[in-house]
């Protein structure tokens, strides 16, 4: 009896492990479990948008069309106007799919250090190819982005409270905005994005070593928005 409950428990858990993000939904829902130090005293919604958590899985859960386009979020911190918040977060979609890019290769050139040959870790050229990317290639990427468009706004205006565990008493708002980019678009900046990387190497051993490392790199940052890789 104990044998047959532990092989149906490791069934159920293989069964957990094994789901992706193909069979998760994003839904709109009222998060009231959260211990906040706000009060929301005013919505563009009654709900917070499903878009904010995951902008890929939302748009395909919609029906959108995530093939022909990728799909992207950006909230901001608190602010003192609604104005200034929205304004706030439209300025920074670029930068912050810039930023998305520049880890994805990031991520890309630390897993070929670990796993595989073409890039040598201990290789002096390597160190400075990831500061590089870390510290001045999302902003590059910046130049590259075009056709990035806002579908969608949601705003809070919230009441933070001491008695709730805010630092002090004050009024704020914040913004988001759901974001379309055409994917062929989008694909061309991470091309551009890895070749700029491979171009900053030393010599054409390592800038050949790192291309390779990089190669398929707009395929994969898209399966990686799938949650495929």
């Amino acid at each position: 009896m104990k044998r047959s409950f532990l092989f149906i428990f490791s069934l159920l858990l293989l069964a957990s492990c094994g789901s992706s993000d193909k069979e998760r939904e994003v839904e709109e829902r009222e998060n009231t479990e959260i211990q906040r130090d706000y009060v929301v005293k005013d919505a563009s919604s009654n709900y917070k948008p499903g878009w904010i958590e995951d902008p890929e899985i939302w748009a395909r859960d919609k029906g959108k069309d995530t093939v022909k386009y990728r799909y992207f979020s950006f909230e901001t911190e608190p602010k003192v106007s609604r104005r200034i918040a929205c304004d706030i977060a439209k300025a920074n979609v670029k930068a912050d799919i810039g930023g998305e890019i520049a880890t994805f290769i990031d991520k890309q050139l630390a897993t070929s250090t670990e796993g595989n040959a073409s890039v040598d870790e201990n290789n002096p050229n390597i160190q400075p190819l990831r500061q590089y990317v870390e510290s001045t290639l999302a902003q590059k990427v910046q130049a590259l982005i075009h056709g990035a468009a806002i579908v969608k706004t949601y705003w809070e205006k919230r009441s933070y409270q001491v008695e709730l565990g805010a630092k002090k008493d004050f009024n704020a708002f914040t913004c988001a905005v759901f974001v379309r980019m055409d994917s062929k678009k989008l694909a061309d900046a991470v091309d551009q994005a890895a070749n700029f990387v491979a171009n900053q190497s030393g010599d054409e051993a390592t800038k050949s070593n790192v291309k390779k490392a990089l190669d398929n790199a707009a395929e994969n940052f898209n399966k990686a928005k799938r949650g495929e890789i």
